[in-house]
């Protein structure tokens, strides 16, 4: 099992993404941001090794404007040794990394030219982590989209386009669930016909139950039956509401009790779990630790009884 966070850490210097205005995108300035992020993300990377941090989001504004006709650069090229070998230690440390298209990034649109602008922004992720070097276990989150007053229609109009995408793109996706349109049941639905895994979210599936009742660690295990072995293990994200703000808002940090109550129930070693919380690297490491200190305590009270 790994647990990990996404995009940005909190107290760790150097490790800050940076970005301009679209008037400012000048050839020159978009090389030095590039480098400046990519720079950061290496620093991210090996904090996270050093703190035995294996589950990773990488933030989708490390190439500023990556999907946009704004950056005409070959980055991929041009910075080819610098991410090759921040690929490099991303598979020595054997780290998962992942990356998540924004709201924006919507394949059931019933505008065509935001479809395409969202296959744009696909192929510029999928091409980020196929420059990295990774196995497609390192995968790219996506959410259904909208329902556009007619769900069913919506949900046609995303298993086609899905089916249009190119291989190189569907071998790196997985589907969540979100907290507005689509339940774990019915991504689930769609997760099937197109064979793309499920990934679970847990505060979302509080927030927009499915139809039909189960506990979120029964769908936990239906969602584990769309995952293959080219998949890697299964991924889930798990959050907790903020008790002072609209429902779906993240925590600021992780609550341990109620996270180790929900890893005991969990009851397994073969899932990823994707934090998400406002602490980001914070509440990450305060996981790990309360397991291993679990793991020490359940070790020393086996001892005790022999």
């Amino acid at each position: 099992m790994s647990i990990g966070y996404a995009c940005l850490t909190v107290g760790v210097p150097n490790t800050g993404q940076r970005t301009c205005r679209q008037a400012s995108a000048t050839e020159d300035k978009l090389k030095e941001l590039i480098g400046h992020n990519l720079n950061a993300l290496e620093n991210i990377i090996d904090y996270n090794i050093e703190n035995d941090i294996r589950l990773f989001r990488i933030s989708s504004d490390v190439i500023p404007f990556g999907s946009s006709p704004v950056n005409p650069l070959k980055w991929q090229e041009l910075f080819e040794k610098k991410i090759l070998a921040i690929g490099e230690k991303i598979l020595a440390s054997g780290m998962r990394v992942s990356m998540h298209p924004g709201q924006y990034t919507v394949l059931n649109s019933p505008n065509d030219l935001v479809v395409q602008r969202a296959i744009e922004d696909l192929n510029y992720h999928t091409l980020f982590l196929d420059s990295l070097g990774l196995p497609s276990r390192h995968k790219i989150i996506l959410h259904i989209g909208g329902v556009y007053q007619d769900k069913d229609q919506a949900v046609e109009r995303f298993i086609q386009r899905y089916e249009e995408l190119g291989p190189e793109i569907k071998e790196r996706l997985v589907l969540e669930n979100d907290d507005k349109s689509y339940s774990i049941m019915e991504v689930l639905e769609i997760g099937k016909k197109v064979k793309a895994p499920i990934v679970f979210d847990n505060l979302h599936n509080l927030i927009k139950p499915s139809e039909e009742e189960k506990s979120e660690f029964t769908w936990i295990e239906e969602c584990k039956l769309t995952w293959k072995e080219k998949d890697g293990v299964q991924k889930i994200h798990y959050s907790q509401q903020d008790p002072i703000k609209k429902p779906g808002s993240h925590s600021s940090g992780i609550r341990a009790p109620e996270f180790m109550a929900f890893y005991e129930k969990l009851d397994r070693s073969d899932i990823d779990i994707m934090l998400e919380v406002k602490d980001k690297n914070i509440s990450a490491v305060a996981c790990i630790n309360a397991i291993k200190e679990r793991g020490n305590k359940d070790g020393n009270d086996r001892k005790k009884m022999l």
